[in-house]
């Protein structure tokens, strides 16, 4: 591919990483090629020099007080219109929920392709994603056209920074008008907390903690482990938590370094949220249950028991 362009995203006016995850990803789509990357909001500029120091050769900022957050029109108005004035091959978007709403909406619009939630890119190049709530995978290649890929947050490996790399600054000015949606204000539920979606170390509850009070050994270990703390549908359902920390296929998506599965059982609809960790520890009365065939390393035992012991052993070692 001649041209990778990649969406970036900006949140609390931090760069995420799963964009700098997807520069990384466009540099083996690029094949030597040029990549451009596009930051939208208000301030786009400041994150031109992160972006070119991971490989950005052009950076488009569309300062916009209708882009400061995301709505579904106000983006999909800007990229199509990116698009066709930066013309690329490719385009390279984080499979969040920004990337989820955004892609498929542009695409369809442009007549591009789509490969959804890839993990990985092989020499073709050959794009892998999981199917059948992680239990296979698939491999999927674009002979011809253009196309969109968006990929799983913390899967493709962020190359070194080079500070002798620099990248154009383009500002763009682009027409966003008759919007149906206008974000008048952002309240936070988890101000203070780890983000479940950028987190290395994930903690997840499910019905084995019997209780809204059950969640406070999860809190105490994530504490220490500087954690973020999610829940299954199960959890959320019978209202021990908020529905914002539902991990599974009508949830979240999380790849961390370390997932702690405490009192889920491991339904299929669970583990298409979390099996492509890279390390699985289930903790669970039942030696039966469904989450020990997933899981790296095994507890059989009350998580009321196992996880302040654990979090005793944590203190000693890391405060």
């Amino acid at each position: 591919m001649k041209k990778v362009l990649v969406l970036t995203e900006v949140r609390d006016g931090q760069l995420r990483n799963v964009s700098l995850e997807a520069l990384a990803a466009a540099q083996t789509l690029a094949e030597g090629g040029e990549i451009v990357a596009a930051v939208f909001g208000t301030n786009a500029s400041a994150h031109a020099q992160v972006l070119g120091h991971h490989g950005a050769t052009t950076v488009y900022t569309a300062d916009h007080q209708a882009l400061a957050q995301y709505t579904p029109d106000a983006y999909t108005q800007a990229l199509t219109q990116l698009i066709e004035l930066a013309a690329p091959d490719a385009v390279v978007i984080g499979h969040t929920a920004i990337g989820r709403d955004v892609a498929p909406r542009v695409a369809s619009r442009l007549g591009y392709g789509l490969v959804s939630d890839v993990t990985g890119i092989e020499a073709g190049p050959v794009f892998v994603r999981p199917i059948y709530a992680g239990k296979a995978f698939q491999q999927r290649k674009f002979v011809d056209g253009k196309t969109f890929i968006t990929i799983r947050p913390n899967n493709i490996s962020i190359g070194a920074a080079d500070p002798a790399k620099t990248a154009v600054v383009v500002p763009v000015d682009l027409e966003i008008k008759d919007l149906r949606t206008i974000v008048k204000e952002v309240v936070s539920k988890t101000s203070g907390k780890v983000d479940l979606s950028e987190a290395k170390v994930v903690i997840s509850g499910g019905r084995g903690v019997k209780s809204a009070e059950g969640f406070q050994p999860l809190y105490d270990l994530a504490e220490v482990l500087g954690a973020a703390v999610g829940a299954s549908r199960g959890a959320c359902d019978a209202d021990y938590c908020d529905y914002s920390m539902q991990i599974g296929q009508t949830g979240k998506v999380v790849t961390p370094d370390l997932y702690i599965a405490c009192g889920i059982s491991g339904a299929i609809q669970h583990l298409a949220g979390m099996s492509s960790s890279k390390v699985i520890v289930a903790i669970n009365k039942d030696p039966e249950a469904p989450i020990f065939q997933v899981a790296d390393y095994g507890i059989v035992g009350d998580l009321f028991e196992v996880l302040p012991l654990l979090t005793a052993e944590f203190k000693k070692v890391l405060v």
